[in-house]
């Protein structure tokens, strides 16, 4: 596929998507970006952008890591390496590879940061420094602000409990739920929670996402990095009820992950 017959649709922003976008403007590669959160990335955004070239086959569309809330033309492909993609490399890689663009040292943190945390990173030779800085640099992309790293403090003092087992229970102030991670890595498993959702880290991860895999097929959980990554709630996917149920669930269980 030419370059110049293809274009990208940008999903939810974070240092994994500012470093595609940076790619797709140095090769000068057609794409749009409606600055979206993860919470909206969803394929309708585009919805202009998808008539306009759909049906014409010698173009082809790429949503990365977008929501497919509406039928893709056949000319769609989608990018992703969470939920049922899963297994797949980071869309970062992904990209890279339709491009055939080698990424440098710092693009190769980048995806391992996002496929796999900071474990990742450290596998692909990470430093220290190099780990804080694309961490950081990682919640100033997702647009977490210095009100929100402050309410993260607040939620780790005053809202956290660590079970005798390594379990470490979070109630979080906001649903920025990364600057906690970052400031408790590392850690066995780790849960945080508000009353709108919540997400488990650590040992498990996979594991919580077959036991709710017809959720994650509905868009009600989501699941991502691996055996040791992530699993958890879309906001307010469920009543208030529901969710302290999934809580105790995973509270209940965590020792059998």
């Amino acid at each position: 596929m030419m370059e110049d017959k293809m274009i990208f649709l940008l999903g939810g922003h974070d240092l994994e998507m500012l470093t595609i976008l940076d790619i797709l403007k140095s090769r000068g590669i057609a794409y749009r970006d409606k600055m979206l959160q993860w919470d909206n990335a969803l394929l309708s955004q585009y919805k202009q952008e998808l008539d306009l070239h759909a049906g014409d086959s010698s173009w082809m569309i790429y949503g990365i890591e977008l929501q497919e809330d509406m039928v893709a033309p056949d000319n769609y492909m989608r990018i992703d390496h969470h939920n049922d993609y899963a297994k797949k490399e980071s869309s970062l890689q992904q990209v890279a590879a339709i491009l055939n663009y080698p990424l440098n040292r710092y693009q190769q943190l980048v995806a391992a940061n996002d496929s796999g945390y900071i474990p990742e990173m450290y596998r692909a030779g990470a430093t220290e420094l190099e780990t804080i800085q694309i961490r950081l640099a990682d919640r100033k992309a997702q647009g977490i602000t210095f009100e929100e790293e402050m309410q993260a403090e607040k939620a780790i003092d005053e809202g956290m409990r660590s079970l005798d087992d390594g379990l470490i229970i979070v109630k979080a102030c906001s649903s920025r739920f990364s600057p906690i991670c970052d400031r408790l890595f590392p850690y066995k498993q780790l849960l945080i929670h508000t009353d709108h959702e919540c997400v488990f880290y650590g040992k498990g991860a996979s594991k919580l996402a077959a036991i709710y895999r017809t959720e994650i097929s509905n868009r009600r959980c989501f699941y991502g990095g691996g055996e040791q990554g992530y699993f958890g709630t879309a906001a307010d996917a469920f009543s208030p009820e529901e969710l302290t149920r999934i809580i105790h669930h995973i509270i209940s269980i965590h020792n059998d992950l």
